[in-house]
């Protein structure tokens, strides 16, 4: 690695609070790994957090129509009035990552939903060892 990548590397990680260049390092292969594991449509976990104008008619209804379509995928939300006219809803969702994203792009393009954004990662890695055990038993 050429001497000024590595330092700029260093700068950087020392600007988060790495302790050493071991930690980064784990820390970029775990983000690659998970970020494979979505792309293949893996299990994943996500937060979809959405800012929407409660005044738009029958807004509120659709989203809540469209959570409920999703049935099991949705684990848990959280509604928070932001002022008079804006709510925030935090949407937790869990399953395949394809289907998560597709209901989150749903959600965003609603109409009255203002701003938003997934967030989402592969399930920790004891959730697929029964998986792995059952593949490992056909081989």
């Amino acid at each position: 690695m050429d001497a000024d990548l590595l330092q700029r590397f260093d700068d950087h990680i020392g600007e988060k609070g790495y302790g050493n260049r071991s930690e980064a390092l784990r820390d970029l292969i775990r983000a690659d790994l998970v970020n494979a594991h979505l792309k293949r449509d893996g299990l994943a976990v996500g937060t979809l957090t959405i800012v929407y104008d409660h005044h738009v008619r029958e807004l509120s209804e659709k989203l809540t129509d469209m959570q409920h379509d999703l049935g099991e995928h949705v684990v848990s939300t959280l509604h928070v009035h932001l002022d008079h006219d804006h709510c925030l809803e935090v949407i937790v969702l869990r399953g395949p990552s394809g289907l998560i994203q597709s209901a989150a792009d749903r959600l965003l393009a609603t109409k009255g939903v203002e701003h938003g954004r997934l967030v989402a990662t592969a399930l920790p890695e004891h959730t697929h060892q029964h998986e792995d055990d059952q593949h490992q038993g056909t081989r």
